[in-house]
């Protein structure tokens, strides 16, 4: 597997550097200390993977990650910054990065997503060869059921394990109504989407949180027993902040008095995302 990284902090290119080499994960092609260099590097490189840190001098990670993915649709990104903003986030997820890393940089954490992305790259391109040997082509997106959507949202969520509880139907009313009106959640706060479903919406969002928390916990005992395991990798990521997945996992062990905290906003920003690409 290559990989590209492109972040300003020259000691940060040599940590993920020296973690990608000293755990046999790949090659790194090279680095850019800008979004502009990096740019050009990364079409002529072409690798497979690319780290990227959110604010990089003369082109942020956000705008980089989508004017490539415009021109080579096949590199996967990977985000790293220290920011913890939800709308940034957001924002990064919708840009078409495949995780967010948080800094400071754990070691550990970096091996399992760039573990669980080579091997998604591997299975993509095996499939995408069996195609070609069969001569299978992509269906026609048009012609794809509009709602088909809902059975992917609710398979995540049987994935997760919350698929039976009570909020888990506000959750999928909610993402419903934003794609069939094309909107987004950026656009209310959780109080003004709960109350197009509910005179209480403080009622409706109690039960969206504790739906969700169930599903975080759900990931942690998951990750406690398998950290490379593909639904701990993917969602505990997607739909919660990694950071707290891991306090929560700490608290399951008993290594640690506090929970892992729930956003319901990335939470369901998160469940569109992989609804809608799945």
């Amino acid at each position: 597997m290559k990989y590209f990284i492109v972040e300003d902090d020259l000691n940060i290119v040599k940590i993920l550097n020296k973690i990608i080499y000293d755990r046999t994960l790949g090659e790194v092609l090279g680095y850019s200390l800008d979004g502009a260099t990096a740019f050009e590097e990364i079409l002529n490189l072409k690798p497979d993977i690319v780290l990227v840190d959110l604010f990089i001098p003369e082109k942020d990670g956000i705008s980089l990650v989508r004017d490539i993915a415009k021109n080579n649709s096949h590199i996967a990104f990977i985000m790293i910054s220290q920011v913890s903003s939800k709308d940034m986030i957001s924002k990064a997820y919708e840009s078409g990065i495949e995780f967010y890393i948080q800094k400071p940089i754990n070691a550990i954490e970096v091996q399992n997503v760039l573990q669980y992305v080579k091997e998604k790259l591997d299975n993509e391109h095996k499939l995408s060869e069996i195609k070609k040997l069969f001569n299978i082509t992509e269906p026609n997106p048009k012609k794809t059921d509009i709602h088909d959507y809902e059975n992917k949202l609710k398979s995540i969520l049987q994935c997760i394990g919350i698929v039976g509880e009570i909020g888990t139907k506000d959750i999928i009313s909610i993402i419903k109504y934003l794609i069939n009106s094309n909107s987004s959640l950026s656009d209310y706060t959780i109080k003004e989407i709960c109350q197009k479903f509910s005179n209480n919406p403080k009622t409706v969002e109690q039960r969206i949180r504790r739906a969700a928390i169930k599903g975080m916990i759900n990931l942690a005992h998951l990750g406690i027993e398998d950290n490379l395991n593909y639904i701990f990798l993917e969602y505990s990521n997607g739909l919660y902040d990694f950071k707290e997945i891991r306090i929560e996992m700490d608290y399951i062990r008993g290594k640690g008095k506090n929970r892992g905290k729930v956003s319901i906003r990335k939470f369901i920003d998160g469940l569109i995302y992989y609804s809608k690409i799945q």
